[in-house]
């Protein structure tokens, strides 16, 4: 291979990289907390090295699908964007046809992951491609995509039940619930950020447009359902002490966020949308304490 060759692929690898949002991992993280939860719910427990290594990589693949799509379907918009503009399809440093091949090489890949799984999670897990893959295009004709976005974004958690009880009881789909909520939560405080340039585009819908003046008021709503259902969840899965001490620790976080969101300034926004990994890590972390003294 030739020092000009070598380059060329170093290049394009970095272009996918980014694609992928390799270099941001908070998408891929606050998508891991709702999965885990699921797997440590459905197993009272630790669930086994092979289905968390198989659920987490299989999330990460997932996303990364889901990112490659979404920039796939903004590609015309997201020059405009402040945030956006340094994309590679927005900078054009990548055709329609590489988007489309990683995209569909990364689902294969999650594919495979799961292939040694039970007839159940392989049945589950073609909602949750067609979510991961089609939530792109809802911005164009769905008010509140967010919404659209926390379904897919907590399917882990039915398909964990699935690969570990072979069922998905009432409290998988109540957590799958909650989880929606919280993503509305977080993902309208994001698209605040975006606000201005998306009102400026008026071809996107977000809930953060479609809830005008009280995109502060339902980002702090959907928190506080989340939170609600969650305590739902703890008391129907028969969860310990540990488990209600991380839901108050979720609940302080939550809240601490709300100057930052009333305020609508971009980067105190981001910063709040960025924060919720720690929600989830607080839940993860009391679910996984209760299954020790529980």
């Amino acid at each position: 291979m030739t020092p000009t060759a070598t380059f060329d692929l170093r290049e394009r690898l970095a272009v996918y990289a980014q694609l992928m949002r390799i270099d941001k991992p908070i998408g891929t993280l606050l998508l891991l907390w709702p999965t885990w939860w699921g797997l440590w719910l459905a197993a009272g427990g630790w669930p086994g090295w092979t289905l968390f290594l198989i659920f987490t990589g299989g999330t990460f693949l997932m996303r990364s699908a889901g990112c490659v799509v979404n920039d796939y379907a903004d590609r015309d918009f997201d020059g405009a964007v402040e945030r956006t503009r340094n994309r590679p399809f927005a900078r054009g440093a990548v055709t329609k046809k590489e988007a489309l091949l990683l995209a569909a090489g990364l689902t294969l890949a999650a594919l495979l992951l799961i292939l040694p799984l039970n007839a159940l999670t392989l049945l589950l897990s073609l909602p949750a491609a067609f979510l991961a893959a089609s939530y792109p295009f809802t911005k164009r004709f769905f008010p509140i995509p967010q919404a659209y976005l926390g379904i897919a974004f907590a399917f882990g958690i039915p398909m964990a039940f699935a690969a570990i009880q072979n069922q998905v009881p009432f409290v998988a789909w109540l957590t799958l619930v909650a989880s929606a909520f919280w993503t509305v939560a977080y993902d309208t405080a994001y698209a605040m950020v975006d606000k201005p340039d998306d009102l400026k585009l008026g071809t996107i819908k977000t809930s953060a447009i479609t809830f005008g003046d009280y995109d502060v008021a339902a980002v702090m709503a959907c928190q506080a359902v989340f939170l609600a259902l969650m305590g739902m969840v703890g008391h129907v899965a028969g969860l310990a002490w540990p488990y209600y001490a991380g839901l108050a620790a979720a609940a302080a976080l939550a809240l601490s966020q709300y100057p930052a969101v009333a305020s609508r300034d971009r980067a105190r926004c981001f910063k709040a949308f960025l924060d919720n990994n720690r929600v989830g890590a607080a839940i993860f972390a009391g679910i996984a304490l209760s299954s020790l003294v529980g």
